[in-house]
Order: C-alpha cells, then structure tokens, then sequence
C-alpha cells in the first residue's frame, strides 16, 4: 500500500468469486488508505465493497432477423474459431443457417462457443447440432494451459455450482425444471417460500438472468439452456425430478385455472390471455408431464387452457392435447366440459362439424339425467352450432331453445348469449334476417360482464352482417373498425378473420375495391395460419363478387365455382342471402363470356384444391398497379409446366414422385431446377405462378 500510495494506477483482480470475501476486504483497506488507486475486478457475483459500481457482462449478441451470415457478435466468434480448428471452413448456406441455431441453443456464451468451434473439424456443424443435447460430454477439450474450470463446459458450470451452498444448489436444481421465463411468485411456489433469496443470489452470481418484464408486464427471471441442462442432471442425480416436475404441474395448474376464470369475463379476458401467454412454456409443459404422470391434473389443466387455445387459434394442438387428457375420466362433468371444448376445437380446426357433433352429444348424453347444469347448457348450444352447420335446421332450433330455456334458468349468461347467437344464426341460414336482428339485440342486452370477450364481439360481428344484409351499410361499417380494433387487442384471431372479411364485404358493397381487397387478403393470410376452413372457403364467394365488380366475369366463376365444389367437400350449407346476391353477376358474368368460355373458368374452379383457390384468390385481390411480376412460363418444359401444376394442386413431393413414376429426389431435382429458372423460391409462388399462367 505504501508503493501505490503514489501512484496513479487500476490494479485488475481476475476471477475473484471464489475469494470474493478476501477481495472485499482488501478493496476496503486500499481504497481507504490511497487516492488514486482504481480496482477492476472480475468476478460471477459483485464484490459489494464501498464504492462498487457493477456492470453485468451480457453473453455475445445473437442473431436477430435480417442479419448476414456471421453479422452477430456469437456467429462471428464461432466462425473465427471454427476456422482456427479448420481452415477450410466456410460460413454459407445451410452451414450459416445451423451455426446461428447452435450459438442460440448456446446462449451466447464465449467458452460454449469456442468449445463448440473447437468439434467443427470432426463432426461439422449440422452434426454439432444434432448431438447438442448431450453438451456437456460432447463440449470438452479445451486449452490444456487454462484452469481445469475453463477445459469443458461442465467444468465451467460446474465450478460456479460449487461456490453455492446446500440451500442455493437445491433452488438452483428445481428452477431448472422451468422451460421458459418465470417469476418470483412462481419461484417460491414450485421450490419454497424461502426460495426468494436464493433466487436474487443466483442472479448476483449469473446463474439466472436480471428479470425483464414479460407479455404481461409482469418481471420475469431466465435460466439459460446450459444452465438449465445441467440444473435438470444435478435434479436427476439426486432423485428430485419427479417432485420438482409435480410441483411445476400444480403450480401451472393454478395460473391456468386463474387465467380460465379471467377468460369468463370480458373484463379479465385480457390480463388472463397475456397471463398464459408469458407462461405459455411452461403450462405446455406441465401439460405434457402430467399426460404422462397424473391424468386428473392433466385433465383439469387442459380444460382450463382451452378457453386460451381457442382465443388463439391453436385448434389442432389444443385439440390433439385434450382429447388425451379426457381419456380416462369417462362420465365426469370434467370429461363433459373436456367433450363440449372438443367440439368447438374440431369445428374450429377442421370444419368436421359431425366430430364436433358427436363431442357435444356424448356430453349432453352423460348429462340428460342429471340436473340442469352450464356444461349441458353449452354442450346444448354446441350442439346446435354443428348441426345447423351439416344442414339439420329443424333439429338445431331445438337445441338452441332449449339451451336458452336452459342457461336462463340457471341466470348463466354466457349460456344465455351462446344460445342467442345460434338462434341468430339459423335465422340467417334461413334467410330472414329481420329474425335474426331481433334475437342479436336480445343477446346485447345480457350484462356483458358476465359473458366471455369473444361471445361479446360474436355478437357484434353478426349484428354488422345482419345490418348489412338489410340494407343498413353505413351502421354496420360504424362498428365495424372498432370491432376488428378490439379482436387485435384481444388476439382473437378467429374474430379478427371474421371482422375483416365483414369488413371486406361492406367495402365491395360500398364499391370500395382496393379497401376490399387488402381486407380480404389479410383475411386469407389469417385464415390459412390458423387453419379456418370455413372462413377460407367463404372468401372464395367473396372474391368472386369483388371480381364481378370489377368487370372480371371469367375470374368470378372460376371463383364461385370453386367455393361451391370445397363447401360441398364439407358438407358446407350455401345460406340463401348469398345464393341471391350471386344469381345476377352470376348470370351476368356467363352471358358475357358465352358457353365455352364459361365452361373452361367452370372447369378450371372444379379442379382447383382448396389452398390453391385461396392463392388464386389473394392474387386477385391484389391491385394490379402493386402485383409483382409474373416469372415467364416459356423457359420451362412440357414435363416442369406439369410439375408446377401438380404443386399447385397441393401435391406433396412423394405424390408427385408415384403420379409420375420417378424419385422423389428426382422430382426435388426437378423442382430445385425450375426454383432457378423461375426465381420462384416458395410452394406457394410456384402455386401463384400456376394460376397466373392457367395452368390451374
């Protein structure tokens, strides 16, 4: 101290958490005793010594879409080093694209990077990849001249483990079991309420991540992959797994059951839907446990989540979830309510409205004997919605009635409002909508606080459609853009579909073509992301008057003639509003083109797959000053032209390779051929290159 007494000068302490005390100390008597004397110390949690000031050292930036191959911090250690082990290697291509999921999977961290780079030589990239679950065997080797600490990534991690005490190490453990971001609350309620402390030490000591806040506002702690790797290993070795996997499944059954109540209101709809989606992670994953381990917590966990899965518009995998979960509690109320989400989840992923039947009659059967209930009052007002669907008017009114007479007996107003809308809507399929206008003021009337968010906008949807079927197009487009402003803030994507095409059809009917247009498109954009059939098959109607009105005579019955061949696919009713409001351009837009031309668009709309119709469609609605420009058919051959016609059919690879007898290498050779002749790099631009050349 003497000699830096005169000095001026950093003194740099490298790596001090293991003598994190000693170099407290020491820091205090040197700063005490001399004035211009700075410390630099490095160290995996702060010193805490007077005077500290912290700067927390990120991992290397990831990276972010739209980079160049190696334009990130992480990408560019991995291939300097990569290239250090091997000289010949190249950062291009399907190399690139995997180098950047192995640092992502590698969190950024230097010494995993350089590890990783160090096996580029003997197993490439891909395979780095491919073998990256088992990091710690395979991330070892490191400089011989380094602390043994920093020779493998195990060693890495292992040593900042060790510097933990008993109570730290098990905290430390069980977080592992959180596959995503997690708070406080969620800390203490899976490990302990003594786990708070525990978890702001892990932090101090880079074991967690600083928490930021997640879609719900709320601060969110991270462990990183490797961390959380070696976290579940230490949890395995000690016998723990099975008990921290339990807790996290009773811990996410209690935020999605939170979330579910939430969800009832149109007031708690939002907070609960941003809830579940910032844990989405870990309530799939609890899920998937408890499939496995404990069916009665699967069971009530996958009901609770369908509410969310259908506001979303995850149909398919919220369904594929739930029918597992009901499986082994047959007859339960649980099983019923389970059957009731069933059927709305198939109707909504694929229109099979008789699935979605038989879901809501084996609920309403288990149910007929036992007391009127909310759970038999939806499963009534399911069954009403799918059997009107398949067409059986007469059978759905009753159901629909009843479900009423039912849910206001109860003073369940979600059940109230349900039934309401049904009752609407077989007014509509049969065409009188002044009948229908009265049934959706009555459902207006219900206390909104009391129903769901997505029945509230339903109605408001229905209502601008009935307005606009009567005549009253500027009421129905006054609600309209707050409508489709609600459904975004809500991400309900079913309504935001359904809002767009209402506004896509008042603005055809306002003459508003390229308003139109962009609305129709977002709704194919939306519809095909989702999988809504339904909402898929109408835009070809509606795309069809939009081209009618536009003087596109052949364009509107290729069009028409194609939603009617997919909506008989599904047994699809055509409602009686729409087969008058088509009869004129109809007979209009045949009288211009003559019998043979109507004929050849009528073929060419017969022919056409559901997904390449909806390709035809979009181009359409695209305004021609803005359509891109078409690739020429002319460099191709007889046999490539066929091959785009079958991709644009919807032919898979394997199809195409047995209808025209040759490999499926061959027929990817074929395709990567005409991809470079075209520019076409996507299925669904070689489908839109089809249309636009009629090959289709």
């Amino acid at each position: 101290m003497e000699v830096l007494a005169g000095w001026q000068a950093m003194l740099v302490l490298d790596n001090c958490e293991h003598v994190v005390d000693a170099v407290a100390a020491l820091c205090e008597a040197l700063l005490t005793a001399v004035d211009d004397v700075r410390v630099l110390a490095t160290s995996r949690e702060p010193i805490r010594a007077a005077g500290e000031a912290c700067f927390r050292l990120p991992p290397l930036a990831l990276p972010a879409t739209g980079d160049p191959a190696g334009g990130s911090e992480a990408v560019t250690l991995f291939a300097d080093r990569a290239r250090q082990a091997d000289p010949h290697f190249v950062l291009a291509g399907e190399t690139a694209v995997a180098a950047e999921q192995l640092v992502e999977r590698l969190d950024g961290m230097p010494l995993a990077i350089e590890l990783a780079a160090a096996r580029v030589e003997a197993l490439g990239v891909t395979q780095l990849l491919v073998r990256l679950d088992d990091r710690f065997a395979l991330l070892t080797g490191g400089d011989r001249t380094a602390p043994v600490r920093q020779r493998s990534l195990a060693g890495t991690v292992q040593w900042s483990y060790q510097l933990l005490d008993d109570q730290e190490r098990r905290v430390f453990r069980w977080l592992s079991v959180f596959p995503g971001p997690f708070t406080l609350q969620a800390a203490e309620a899976v490990v302990g309420a003594d786990a708070g402390s525990a978890v702001l030490r892990l932090v101090d000591c880079s074991l967690l991540v600083a928490p930021s806040a997640g879609s719900d506002g709320r601060s969110r702690y991270v462990m990183l992959e490797t961390l959380s790797a070696f976290g579940l290993e230490r949890l395995a070795e000690v016998g723990e797994q099975a008990e921290a996997a339990a807790a996290l499944a009773e811990y996410a059954l209690e935020v999605a059951q939170q979330a579910a109540s939430g969800l009832r209101t149109s007031a708690g709809e939002l907070a609960a839907a941003r809830l579940l989606d910032a844990e989405d992670v870990t309530v799939h994953q609890a899920l998937t446990w408890a499939l496995d381990h404990h069916p009665t917590t699967a069971l009530h966990l996958a009901i609770a989540l369908a509410p969310w899965w259908y506001l979303r518009g995850r149909w398919a995998g919220g369904h594929a979830l739930l029918r597992r979960a009901v499986q082994h509690a047959e007859g339960s109320e649980e099983w019923c309510d389970g059957q009731v989400w069933l059927g709305h989840l198939a109707a909504a992923a694929t229109s099979d409205y008789a699935a979605a039947l038989g879901h809501f009659t084996m609920a309403c059967d288990a149910l007929t004997a036992c007391a009127p209930s909310p759970v038999l009052a939806d499963g009534l007002a399911g069954r009403s919605a799918a059997l009107r669907n398949l067409g059986r008017l007469a059978e759905a009114a009753g159901h629909a009635h009843r479900a009423l007479a039912m849910a206001s007996e109860l003073g369940y107003p979600a059940g109230q409002v349900a039934s309401l809308i049904q009752l609407a809507l077989l007014r509509i399929y049969q065409g009188d909508e002044e009948a229908s206008l009265e049934w959706l003021v009555q459902a207006q009337q219900v206390d909104p606080a009391g129903i769901p968010g997505r029945l509230a906008r339903q109605t408001s949807t229905l209502l601008a459609m009935v307005l606009a079927e009567v005549g009253q197009i500027a009421a129905a487009q006054r609600g309209s853009a707050d409508g489709l402003a609600r459904a975004r803030e809500a991400g309900d994507l079913s309504d935001q579909a359904l809002w767009l095409e209402v506004l896509a059809d008042l603005d055809q009917r306002a003459g508003h073509i390229p308003q139109a247009g962009a609305h129709l498109r977002e709704t194919l954009e939306i519809a095909t992301r989702t999988g809504d059939r339904l909402r898929l098959i109408e835009c070809l109607d509606l795309c069809g008057n939009i081209c009618a009105a536009t003087g596109r005579p052949a364009e509107a019955i290729t069009l028409w003639t194609a939603f009617g061949a997919r909506r008989q696919d599904y047994g699809l009713p055509d409602l009686p509003d729409n087969v008058r409001r088509r009869e004129g351009p109809l007979r209009k837009a045949a009288n211009t083109l003559g019998p043979a031309r109507t004929r050849a668009a009528e073929e060419r709309g017969a022919a056409m797959t559901l997904q390449a119709a909806d390709e035809y469609a979009a181009l359409l609605a695209t305004p021609s000053p803005q359509q891109p420009e078409t690739p020429s058919l002319n460099q191709l051959s007889a046999r490539e032209r066929k091959l785009v016609t079958l991709v644009a059919q919807g032919r898979t690879d394997a199809q195409i390779a047995i209808q025209l007898s040759i490999s499926i290498r061959a027929v990817r050779s074929s395709l990567d051929h005409i991809r470079n002749k075209t520019g076409c790099r996507r299925r669904a631009d070689l489908t839109r290159l089809a249309l636009t050349a009629g090959l289709v």
